[in-house]
């Protein structure tokens, strides 16, 4: 017990590295698991789940909670059922299985609120009433957003419980809008940002909150309001800009639809709003919010009956919004499509907006009452698993009778299909004759049609090739001491029956290797990638690669890997790292395949970046062929991605 608490601190050191700390963490959880004490299995499986989370390996991460939580069940520990209900309900929620992370968040919550602990009970509830305020069941989710409010408000009044009192009262703020009580949202935003100007670090939360109430005002028709609101967060741009760098666009958007509501027709003002806000959208590859300014724009230039420049925008947020399943903005986008186009095309998008909208009724219809449908079924699956036991007692006296009449049909059975197999076998092995004898025929019947060929060959050589060459040598001869311009035509004429010979022994050739494909070497085929791809993504390269690789030597599992890994590498530097230029390396040091790529970009934080699936699939496919993988990255000072594979010439 005391090495395997020994090596779970060990595998909290920072100085180890990553991989190191999770190393450790599985080599206690072998210790543990070799003591057959379910305890200890369960404390060193809790220690090595929290270090697949930090390795992003998120499979091993839900798979491991998923025994945790069975494991808790059995030893009635209600501290650890807390924990791995907790963790696989934050992880459904990440990933939207939204049933999933329903019923164990309503676990969670239970064994929290038997342990007294009012933070993690109040996290819960709020988790739960996130999930009702998506499936629209609205009033549930306001009774539950309020019991986590009072919790929060039997705990310490610090930076945490401050920022979750926030989110709540945003969320009760934004469910009375949706229910069209604005007086009560506005009431809430104004509660969310004084909690805000409570907090050490609120300066962010309480601009959403401003940002929020302005919508509200929207919403009701009181635009002058909402407009100077908006117009009181563009100057605090510099504040937020780092943290939230498109949050300007959205609020300059919104700003600049209030005011054509509120009846501004200044043309050029206008134009210049959106389009400085489309284009910071675009600059920074925020999808989500460049739907809602496409929309704006749209709306804006239909205004002003510029019907082509509207279609643009609002095509563009439809195909944006369906990537994304954002539905409601496809409705909004569909609605704007149908109003632009005229005839047949405007009809054709109206009725795909009557199409989404019934689905998404009859969707809610079904979900409306789906979680408290869950969660009384969980309870009544426990009172039914309790009678289920009595009745297996049962079942197991009658089951050991039949278990000993089976074992007797069994061996009379299992006799009769011995005695079958060995006919089958016989059948078998005078199969296995008749096909090698088969073999052997076909075998005799391919080595005479390479004699024949070998024989075509010759003749093709000896009667074609060979005559003509040694007519053309004679004729030669014969005119070799002559001059003159007839014999310069005589030589020309020969010299044109050499060039035919020279296309037949060409053509003869070119019969020999008919199978011949002739392919590029790997180098060759990762450069055309680099090319290719860097002209897509607008990037300077340079690619470096040494000739001391035999490639043909490497197996083909190992290139396809490392012609992926590079793909993935400059895919994520186009999408997220803001670079200018890349440069590639492939080298040989010490038998090991070298292949570094560096950018000049934006960089991230290797010890923050937990949701990267682009990174996890790049260190799975380098730990399939034995590799290891290293990330070097700081915030604003690009990013090297290291990458050794073993190599055996």
């Amino acid at each position: 017990m005391f090495q395997i608490d020994s090596l779970i601190e060990e595998s909290k050191n920072t100085n180890h590295s990553q991989k190191e700390r999770l190393m450790i963490s599985l080599q206690s959880m072998n210790i543990a698991k070799a003591s057959d004490i379910d305890s200890l299995v369960l404390k060193a499986n809790r220690n090595l789940s929290l270090h697949y989370f930090y390795a992003e390996d998120y499979d091993k991460y839900v798979s491991l909670n998923q025994i945790n939580y069975k494991l808790a069940k059995k030893l009635n520990d209600t501290t650890a059922l807390a924990v791995s209900a907790g963790n696989l309900a934050s992880y459904y929620k990440f990933f939207k299985v939204n049933d999933s992370s329903f019923f164990y968040f309503s676990k969670s919550l239970k064994y929290y609120s038997s342990l007294k602990n009012y933070k993690e009970e109040a996290y819960s509830l709020m988790s739960i009433a996130d999930l009702q305020f998506y499936e629209k069941d609205y009033t549930s989710s306001e009774t539950n957003a309020i019991l986590a409010i009072k919790l929060l408000n039997k705990l310490p009044e610090n930076e945490d419980n401050l920022d979750d009192l926030w989110i709540l009262h945003n969320r009760i703020a934004a469910i009375f809008s949706e229910l069209n009580q604005f007086e009560k949202s506005i009431q809430y935003h104004d509660k969310a940002i004084a909690i805000a100007n409570k907090m050490n670090d609120g300066f962010l939360n309480s601009i959403f909150s401003i940002h929020n109430k302005a919508f509200v005002y929207k919403k009701t028709g009181d635009y002058a309001k909402a407009i100077e609101l908006y117009s009181g967060l563009l100057p605090l741009r510099s504040k937020y800009q780092e943290e939230d760098p498109t949050f300007y666009a959205l609020i300059a958007s919104n700003l600049g639809h209030t005011k054509l509501l509120n009846g501004n027709r200044d043309y050029s003002e206008l134009s210049k709003i959106f389009h400085e806000a489309h284009d910071l959208t675009v600059d920074y590859n925020d999808d989500l919010i460049r739907i809602a300014v496409d929309i704006d724009m749209s709306k804006f230039y239909l205004e002003f009956e510029e019907n082509d420049s509207a279609y643009i925008y609002a095509k563009e947020a439809y195909d944006i919004s369906k990537k994304l399943y954002a539905n409601n903005y496809t409705l909004e986008a569909l609605m704007l499509l149908s109003q632009i186009k005229k005839g047949e095309e405007g009809k054709r998008y109206l009725n795909e907006h009557i199409r989404l909208s019934d689905s998404l009724i009859n969707i809610e219809r079904n979900v409306r009452n789906k979680f408290a449908r869950i969660e009384y079924e969980t309870d009544q699956l426990a009172a039914e698993n309790k009678q289920i036991s009595k009745e297996n007692l049962y079942l197991l006296i009658l089951s050991i009778g039949l278990l000993v009449t089976v074992i007797l049909v069994y061996i009379l059975i299992s006799q009769r299909a011995k005695n079958r197999k060995l006919e089958l076998m016989q059948i078998q092995q005078k199969a296995n004759e008749d096909i090698y004898n088969l073999m052997l025929g076909q075998q005799d019947k391919v080595e005479e049609a390479r004699a024949k060929e070998k024989t075509r060959v010759s003749k093709e050589l000896h009667d074609g090739v060979l005559g003509g060459l040694f007519g053309v040598r004679l004729s030669l001869d014969s005119i070799n001491f002559q001059e003159g311009k007839e014999v310069m035509m005589t030589r020309a004429k020969y010299i044109s029956q050499l060039q035919t010979i020279e296309q037949d022994i060409r053509k003869i050739s070119h019969e020999l290797n008919t199978d011949f494909v002739s392919g590029s070497g790997f180098m060759d085929i990762v450069k055309e990638l680099i090319e290719t791809q860097t002209q897509a993504y607008n990037l300077e390269h340079k690619f470096n690669f040494t000739d001391d690789i035999n490639w043909d030597l490497v197996s083909n599992k190992t290139k396809i890997n490392i012609y992926r890994i590079i793909q993935e590498c400059m895919q994520n530097i186009y999408k997220h790292a803001n670079a200018t230029t890349i440069e590639i390396s492939i080298s040989l040091e010490k038998d090991l395949i070298c292949l570094d790529i560096m950018d000049d970009g934006s960089g991230f934080d290797t010890l923050k970046s937990r949701k990267g699936i682009g990174l996890k699939n790049m260190s799975s496919r380098v730990d399939d062929i034995k590799g290891s993988i290293n990330f070097i990255s700081q915030s604003g000072n690009g990013t090297t991605v290291n990458v050794k594979i073993p190599y055996t010439n």
